[in-house]
């Protein structure tokens, strides 16, 4: 179920063919779901409620960049690589998702994929992207039970259709707005004199206060309070909504790298629609690329010195036409969240902590739509 399966619509624009980010042509997403075990947490041995998320930019992003930039709405969190996206306006990398405690074994396996890719015989460096939100509420994550081999089945996993949400791949043990959360995405497209646009987003969904919670303007989160859906009782350390939530966005409108930058921030106009407000403990992060100029110089210097060319052409949307874009990234993102609520399901994690999911027909309800 999605959000519109519920007769929630969110905005004006479009949605693509799949409402996903892989109406974006050449965008892949790809999961590895680890759900393992149950009972009180013992380290190393579980509950597991994990997994790694993989979005592919385009087939051959190991050698041909795209434009991309990030923006930080509260920096509690981590995206590597972001430093050489800021430097070069330049993504080289699929991007990952997973826990907060195993970004470096993503990104090491990250490493190898791109070794594999590339060929054992040629010098080169890469710094590629993983992203984290924290799982700990459900998950055994000083356990490290994601290993490389979960990545490479994200990776393999990984296609241009209808995209898995809710408690998958990253995105498993993943709490929002105090209902269980995770993976969400949605698409907009919209017509141009030059052809069509897509903006495509995928977010992983664990940020966010119950009572805060809003869906276009209706206080649901009020409506089914934790007198009508528990939420989780976590630890008295959590400060309620800790947690984070990453947002991607792709787009095929050639931009450059500061007008990525500009729809990236857009993503925090969404978060905060919905009632987030990027808390103290809540690492909200979101990177922005572009497929619209493709052939971009290889970034490995050897590459590039033997193709002997100083110049690349580029083509660039109109700063004057980019406000619809804006739109489009803010009704995604919101979609995003909302289909990643919506497609949750119910989950008992460590020590018998439940994320209790976002009942339809009380959603419903609040919104009216019953």
């Amino acid at each position: 179920m999605r959000a519109r399966d519920l007769g929630i619509v969110i905005g004006e624009h479009t949605p693509g063919h799949h409402n996903a980010i892989t109406d974006v042509p050449g965008v892949r997403v790809g999961h590895a779901t680890l759900v393992e075990g149950s009972g009180p947490l013992r380290v190393g041995e579980g509950p597991v409620r994990t997994g790694v998320t993989v979005v592919m930019p385009h087939e051959d992003i190991w050698s041909e960049p795209v434009f991309a930039a990030p923006h930080r709405l509260n920096g509690s969190g981590e995206i590597t690589g972001l430093e050489w996206i800021r430097e070069s306006g330049q993504l080289t990398s699929p991007i990952a998702l997973t826990n907060t405690h195993s970004v470096g074994v993503v990104r090491d396996a990250l490493v190898q994929a791109q070794v594999h890719a590339r060929g054992t015989k040629q010098l080169y460096w890469c710094l590629p992207v993983v992203g984290e939100t924290y799982d700990g509420l459900l998950n055994d994550i000083n356990g490290h039970h994601v290993r490389p081999d979960h990545f490479f089945e994200a990776l393999a996993s990984a296609s241009d259709g209808p995209v898995a949400e809710g408690g998958v791949g990253g995105g498993t043990g993943m709490i929002c707005h105090e209902f269980k959360g995770g993976i969400g995405t949605a698409s907009r497209v919209r017509p141009t004199a030059d052809g069509a646009y897509t903006v495509g987003v995928l977010v992983q969904a664990n940020y966010g206060r119950r009572h805060r919670l809003r869906i276009n303007g209706v206080p649901v989160g009020e409506l089914i309070g934790s007198d009508v859906t528990p939420v989780p009782q976590a630890p008295e350390m959590w400060e309620p909504g800790s947690g984070s939530i990453i947002v991607v966005v792709a787009t095929d409108a050639p931009l450059l790298p500061h007008q990525c930058a500009r729809l990236a921030q857009r993503a925090g106009l969404a978060i905060g629609r919905l009632g987030g407000t990027g808390e103290q403990y809540s690492g909200d992060l979101f990177l922005a690329f572009s497929t619209g100029n493709r052939g971009l110089p290889p970034y490995a210097y050897d590459e590039y010195v033997r193709q002997d060319a100083h110049e690349t052409p580029l083509r660039m949307a109109a700063n004057a036409h980019l406000t619809p874009l804006f739109d489009m990234v803010i009704e995604a993102t919101e979609e995003a969240i909302v289909n990643s609520l919506v497609a949750a399901e119910t989950m008992v994690g460590r020590d018998g902590v439940t994320a209790h999911a976002l009942n339809h027909d009380r959603l419903r309800a609040a919104m009216g739509l019953a």
